[in-house]
């Protein structure tokens, strides 16, 4: 088995755990910073552990690609795999620390008003103390209950929010953090009480468009939502337009549904809106890498042996 690893972030100790793994598994392993890189005698190998997309499209020996994402939307277009029964897996389960911590702290930067109080700072002035909101007693509801809705819901606990609801398709999950768990279909109830709306979902034919305008106005006057998921679940021209008239008192928003954000995109000049730029997750975080390349050789070892990999992306459900 021969196995490509693709990524120029990698240290020593994690080449030497894909080292170590291989050893065990019998393959032959390179590494190259781009695919570019790669040398001649593994153009065709059957692994490919890296964002090797021009392998996966050019290369019917590939069998296996794991991504060092946790959103693969980007792969789910028809002619993305030569072989079309190439496995795919992702990193979903890496990333729940990270951007659980990002959540926290665009939250409190809004609520505690820090994003005005800094650009007064930045112009030199000393601007007065203001209104503020508190994760305390707030009815939290998160959408999307995944790897990273639980780790948000662990941390948030600890704020003692009056509520904590999570909603996802079916309604069942086993995170102890949650006040309570509800299905997809009972989202428009529980956001009329909704003061902070934290969005984690994927790409998919049912996320997209899931938050309408008509539904950011059910939320209360002065309520506030994040977005870390895809971009494409929100209607952005309602989230602006509630802005600007101040119906929601914030929004922080990682993603978009154009990545870069057009220089003249309007939610550049929208009121009270925070922008990053998609930087909730990557993989800038120690404990992000060292766990996506844990999960990596804990399923070359599954692949070595037949076995079913444990972060197997299904490919009809887009996640």
């Amino acid at each position: 088995m021969e196995v490509i690893v693709i990524s120029s972030v990698l240290q020593p100790e994690h080449i030497k755990l894909i080292e170590d793994t291989a050893a065990k598994t019998g393959a032959r392993v390179c590494f190259a910073e781009n695919e570019n890189d790669v040398p001649d005698d593994f153009k065709d190998a059957e692994v490919v552990y890296g964002f090797g997309m021009n392998i996966a499209k050019t290369s019917k020996s590939l069998k296996w690609l794991c991504v060092p994402s946790a959103g693969v939307d980007y792969l789910m277009k028809p002619g993305t795999f030569a072989n079309e029964e190439c496995l795919l897996t992702n990193s979903s389960g890496a990333y729940g620390v990270t951007i659980a911590e990002h959540i926290i702290a665009v939250s409190l930067m809004m609520m505690r008003k820090l994003t005005v109080t800094y650009a007064e700072v930045l112009e030199g002035k000393w601007g007065k103390a203001k209104p503020q909101k508190s994760l305390k007693d707030c009815h939290i509801t998160v959408l999307g209950t995944g790897d990273i809705g639980r780790n948000f819901a662990r941390r948030a606990r600890s704020f003692e929010p009056a509520a904590l609801t999570g909603v996802c398709r079916s309604g069942i999950c086993d995170e102890a953090a949650f006040d309570r768990v509800l299905r997809t279909e009972e989202l428009d109830d529980i956001l009329k009480e909704t003061e902070l709306l934290v969005m984690s979902l994927p790409d998919t034919h049912e996320t997209r468009g899931i938050l309408t305008g008509k539904r950011m106005e059910m939320m209360p006057e002065g309520s506030y939502i994040v977005n870390v998921g895809r971009g494409s679940a929100i209607d952005e021209d309602a989230l602006a337009a509630l802005l600007e008239k101040e119906h929601l008192a914030g929004a922080a928003l990682d993603v978009f549904k154009t990545e870069p954000l057009p220089v003249d995109s309007p939610l550049w000049r929208t009121k009270n809106l925070l922008i990053t730029p998609h930087v909730a997750g990557n993989l800038t975080l120690k404990h992000t890498l060292d766990r996506n390349v844990e999960m990596f050789c804990e399923d070359m070892i599954n692949y070595s042996k037949g076995l079913p990999l444990k972060y197997l992306v299904d490919r009809s459900a887009g996640y």
